[in-house]
């Protein structure tokens, strides 16, 4: 019995030993050694506190005043330049500029039909081949045949043809059916108030973004202020590329956010034209797939919403020449929603379809009152119906 005490005793003495010796080696390594009083510069200063006292100087040579380089004011200061606003080229010489591009696009057809109408024998072979002329430039089926018919009457009265001859009466021709007693003036200056309101619209792809801005520069160019709103909101840079547009002649741009409602742009855009008391309020709208009828009815309402402002003065439709009958499928469905009031044509230096602004105008019954022709900022021009029809023709 004893034996098994002094084993027991034994036994715990050596577990004690062995744990104390486990705790011993589970021990912290010992902290390191306070700091001695030489500071880490290492380290960041402190921030003071409230009702510390300021840091006592360092002992370092002052300059005197005279010592101290001051600015004697010759030095230059920078200071922000305003940004050069561009001079757009004044309307007036626009189409001559123009008219020798025009005309090296169209020739296929004013030529064409020239060269058709110089054969010794006009026989019904050779006015068909007048007709297809006319159809493959987008003249349209009825103007080509009332264009056919005519000129079939007056070869016939003519009896012998020189160039000069044919030329003059396929001038006097064309004039008839693009039409020179048409007013094409694009109306920003209603006589009782202030300002003329006009709204842009066309589907995706047309350039009527660009040719809102391009219409801005004109009216600029013409002694006009105008306001732009940028109520195509559902292109991300829409509103940023008109504002550019603005920024180059110094017109103010209304802007949304992004995907936000087009009629309240709109709205506050005419809005502040009338608190800024400009000339001309400028509306670029979201290019809307004639396809989708919740979006023309939506344009509906952009249209609604600013005439609790002010009648429309214009409504003009952009549409691109080289599309040629969809774009008369286009200019249908837009005149169905909207009062179309005039035409936009772009690219028209781009296609040798010029017989489109007779069918567009004959579809509608609204003038071409701009034509596009080219990608430059003033590339935009009044249409003027003699001027296009010399440059089908060739002088």
């Amino acid at each position: 019995m004893e034996t098994v005490i002094l084993a027991v005793v034994i036994a715990v003495v050596v577990l004690g030993a062995l744990g104390g010796l486990v705790v011993g080696s589970r021990r912290k390594k010992p902290l390191p050694p306070p700091p001695t009083s030489v500071p880490d510069i290492t380290a960041p200063p402190a921030e003071p506190h409230i009702g510390d006292e300021a840091e006592t100087p360092r002992d370092e040579a002052r300059r005197t005043i005279e010592e101290v380089d001051l600015p004697d004011g010759s030095a230059p200061v920078a200071v922000e330049e305003p940004p050069v606003l561009e001079v757009p080229e004044p309307t007036a010489g626009r189409l001559v500029r123009l008219r020798a591009r025009l005309s090296r696009s169209q020739n296929a057809l004013g030529q064409g039909l020239l060269t058709l109408l110089s054969r010794e024998h006009l026989d019904e072979d050779t006015w068909e081949e007048i007709e297809d002329t006319l159809l493959t430039a987008d003249v349209g089926v009825a103007p080509t045949q009332e264009l056919v018919d005519a000129l079939r009457e007056r070869v016939k009265v003519l009896g012998t043809r020189t160039p000069q001859e044919l030329r003059a009466l396929l001038r006097e021709e064309l004039l008839k059916l693009v039409g020179t007693d048409i007013d094409r003036t694009v109306k920003t200056e209603p006589e009782d108030r202030k300002p003329g309101i006009v709204m842009v619209v066309g589907v995706n792809g047309t350039g009527k973004t660009t040719t809102t801005g391009k219409l801005a520069r004109v009216l600029v160019a013409d002694g006009r202020t105008v306001v732009l709103g940028a109520a195509d909101t559902f292109r991300a840079a829409a509103a940023d590329q008109l504002q550019t547009w603005g920024e180059r002649v110094g017109a103010h741009t209304v802007r949304g956010p992004e995907a936000g409602d087009p009629a309240s742009v709109a709205f506050d855009a005419v809005k502040e034209g009338k608190e800024l008391g400009v000339d001309v309020v400028l509306i670029d709208t979201a290019g809307r797939l004639h396809t989708k009828t919740g979006l023309m009815d939506e344009l509906g309402k952009v249209k609604r919403v600013v005439e609790k402002h002010a009648p429309l003065d214009e409504i003009l439709l952009v549409l691109d020449a080289t599309t040629g009958q969809n774009g008369l499928v286009q200019a249908r469905v837009f005149a169905e929603v909207v009062d179309i009031t005039g035409i936009v044509l772009t690219k028209l230096d781009g296609t040798a379809k010029g017989g489109i602004v007779i069918a567009v105008q004959r579809e509608l019954g609204v003038p071409v009152k701009l034509i596009g022709l080219g990608e430059g900022a003033d590339d935009l021009a009044p249409f003027d119906a003699e001027a296009f029809v010399d440059a089908l023709i060739g002088d």
